[in-house]
């Protein structure tokens, strides 16, 4: 169960993560590196709940950080990472546990982000996550320009094709009314840009709000992960424990070469 791999370089110092996100339930990720407590977002109900199940089971306990890429994110919880030899490709465990994704638009990947990974799109339309792992966000700070060229890469395409849904269907029409009926050309025109922006704003484009531009130009994170995966939590303590598995040397697989592994429970 793998994210798509970018290309980003550099970590910054972690500042504290304050959030207006409500928060009832605390997990500590005990490691042989240190101990990180993570917070869980009452917003994303179904992956609080999912997620203590699993703690409360026992399901990650003894599994490893077996996924970590530098300055992207670290993952684990994939049960064939128990007690796996090293060199083994692991992330497919058996124990998955799909649940629908739950996306907030406040609720997005910055640095310390707790999320769940999913199947890719292609087999998996809905997006659906997989709760019996997860991956903290380390991520890096972006420039407001390329937060703009992110949303570009997204939206452009959006609009493009909505025209091409909207106005092609209508295109002799409007050559017709154009010459012959001015009046109901300019009618017919803005209803169907009126359409379009109806259908824009139903899409599934890409716009950072102020708060996440702040963040995301500052703390850092991996802005084109959002709405792709499900935030449900945060790191509130032991980021650095986070920075120090992301350091570690790995093999082709991203699997670090000195085992990382993880106790879990409820603290709160």
């Amino acid at each position: 169960m793998q994210l798509l791999r970018k290309n980003i370089p550099v970590l910054l110092l972690f500042c504290c993560l304050l959030s207006g996100t409500a928060q009832s339930r605390q997990v500590l990720i005990s490691t042989n590196l240190g101990n990180i407590t993570v917070s869980l977002y009452d917003q994303t109900p179904d992956h609080r709940d999912n997620f203590i199940k699993l703690v409360n089971s026992g399901h990650f306990d003894g599994t490893l950080f077996y996924r970590v890429i530098k300055s992207f994110v670290v993952q684990a919880g994939s049960a064939d990472s128990r007690n796996a030899p090293a060199g083994k490709h692991i992330g497919y465990g058996s124990a998955a546990v799909n649940i629908n994704s739950e996306f907030h638009d406040s609720l997005y990947h910055k640095k310390g982000a707790l999320c769940a990974p999913r199947q890719p799109f292609e087999v998996n339309h809905f997006k659906k996550s997989d709760i019996s792992q997860f991956y903290i966000v380390v991520g890096r700070p972006y420039s407001n320009k390329e937060l703009d060229i992110l949303e570009n890469n997204t939206n452009i395409p959006i609009k493009k094709q909505l025209k091409v849904d909207y106005y092609l269907p209508r295109k002799e029409e409007l050559a017709q009314l154009k010459t012959s009926d001015p009046k109901a050309y300019n009618a017919l025109l803005r209803e169907i840009k009126e359409r379009i922006a109806v259908e824009y704003e139903l899409s599934d484009r890409l716009e950072f709000s102020e708060e996440q531009r702040h963040t995301y130009t500052t703390l850092g994170g991996i802005p084109d992960l959002d709405g792709e995966y499900t935030v449900f939590g945060e790191v509130v303590k032991g980021m650095d424990v986070v920075e120090k598995i992301n350091q570690l040397p790995t093999d082709k697989n991203d699997r670090p070469y000195t085992d990382v592994v993880i106790e879990t429970r409820v603290i709160q």
